[in-house]
């Protein structure tokens, strides 16, 4: 069937999407040119979500989940350390501990390798849908495709390196290669990085998030896409196995098809239709630079600091990191963001940071699935509803793979790749 004769087929059909941030909108953007008439429903403004103040990473070199079997052992470690990268406030809470069980089980050598497929194959997807989107008139957000550094200080973060040459070589990500201290200086001549290597992924792009948000809001809103903001979603209408209503604080919305990407409040929309999803807020922090005085030419994540830096839109440098498992009530604390910039520091000795006041500080609540995969797709119990979220600290990265996806499983088309690792209900 051609895409002419799908939009006739679904033309006057509406989807409701409810999330206003990346994987909403990019569901909404191929919906909206698939025929449907799309409604965006958000409890804020769509103006300040963790799609704002990301690394602006679209990345095909993160094939590698949160869940790794490093990472528990470390999370213990860290979880004493309030300036620690990873940190698991602990509570009682049932959610935490499902959710931290499920984690741990997940977190093995096999399903690492088991994931870096669908990892590469839904990035390298997204980033082929984000620069078909550069074509568009008017739609500018300051993508680069110049790479990613991985730039390591130790030992140990070198042979972690040479490991994941290797992986991303069988993954057919073979432009990636490992630089000498020197090489790393004539890629950075403007400024010292104190280090011994770094792992160059050519294949990464990165751009600048606020500007994507900005021309995607603006192009959708010139095609017809209505928004709703301020307005939260309080329950559903159901009957015959499919979902009839959208109930919201101001009133309700009646859907041919109901898409649920509320980032990290996923877990609690689900559950006002019964459905189970394993997945706690991450939260993370970012520090920008306007019209920097600091240059450098490539984005880059510090291995052994795990903080990620981006020059971006051509006069701004952006600090950002941490991954802060808690509730989305709990105060933010800003020695994390001490903890970034003291990172930076120590490999950047020429950066001299101080902590901005806290109206200068972004944070934001990144979906954490319980293995690191991203939940996306239909569930059993309503044949009209789709699930995308669970992307952890991925969800620019993926949104526009994420967006072309929702809108084949909702026009009932042949998906771009193989969706079954990231089935909604794999922990049921």
């Amino acid at each position: 069937m051609a895409d002419h004769s799908i939009k006739l087929l679904f033309n006057n059909m509406k989807a409701i999407i409810i999330g206003g941030g990346i994987i909403g909108l990019s569901s909404a953007f191929y919906l909206q040119r698939s025929g449907w008439e799309v409604t965006v429903i958000d409890k804020g403004d769509f103006l300040d979500n963790c799609s704002y103040g990301n690394a602006g990473y679209i990345s095909p070199s993160h094939f590698i989940p949160l869940a790794t079997p490093g990472i528990v052992k470390k999370g213990l470690k860290w979880m004493w350390n309030s300036k620690s990268p990873f940190y698991v406030q602990p509570r009682l809470d049932w959610n935490l501990i499902n959710w931290g069980l499920k984690f741990m089980q997940s977190a093995n050598t096999k399903q690492v390798e088991e994931a870096a497929v669908p990892l590469r194959d839904i990035s390298l997807l997204s980033q082929q849908e984000y620069e078909g989107w550069t074509k568009i008139p008017g739609f500018d957000f300051a993508y680069e495709h110049k790479g990613l550094l991985e730039i390591f200080q130790t030992q140990e973060g070198a042979d972690h390196a040479q490991h994941i040459l290797e992986k991303a070589h069988q993954l057919g990500l073979t432009d990636t290669v490992i630089l000498s201290k020197d090489e790393l200086s004539k890629l950075e001549p403007q400024t010292t990085i104190n280090a011994i290597g770094a792992l160059w992924f050519k294949c990464d792009a990165h751009c600048y998030p606020d500007k994507l948000m900005g021309s995607l809001i603006s192009y959708l809103r010139s095609a017809g896409v209505q928004f709703i903001a301020n307005n939260e979603v309080t329950g559903f209408g159901t009957g015959g196995g499919k979902i009839k209503k959208v109930l919201t604080t101001t009133g309700s919305f009646e859907a041919d098809e109901v898409i649920i990407a509320t980032g990290s409040w996923g877990r609690e929309t689900a559950r006002l239709l019964g459905i189970k999803i394993p997945l706690m807020p991450g939260r993370g922090y970012s520090v920008t630079l306007e019209d920097s005085p600091y240059k450098i030419n490539f984005p880059a994540v510090l291995v052994e600091g795990r903080v990620a830096l981006t020059p971006m839109d051509g006069n701004k440098i952006r600090f950002g990191g941490t991954m802060e498992i808690t509730s989305h009530q709990t105060p933010p604390r800003m020695n994390r963001v001490q903890g970034i910039l003291d990172a930076v520091k120590r490999y950047y000795p020429d950066f001299d940071v101080a902590l901005p006041p806290k109206e200068k500080i972004w944070y934001g609540y990144r979906p954490c699935s319980a293995d690191g995969l991203p939940y996306i797709g239909r569930v059993k119990k309503f044949a009209n509803l789709a699930i995308a979220t669970g992307h952890s600290m991925l969800g620019l990265s993926l949104g526009a793979g994420t967006g072309k996806l929702v809108s084949e499983i909702v026009n009932n088309r042949p998906t771009s790749m193989d969706i079954k690792p990231f089935s909604v209900e794999r922990f049921s």
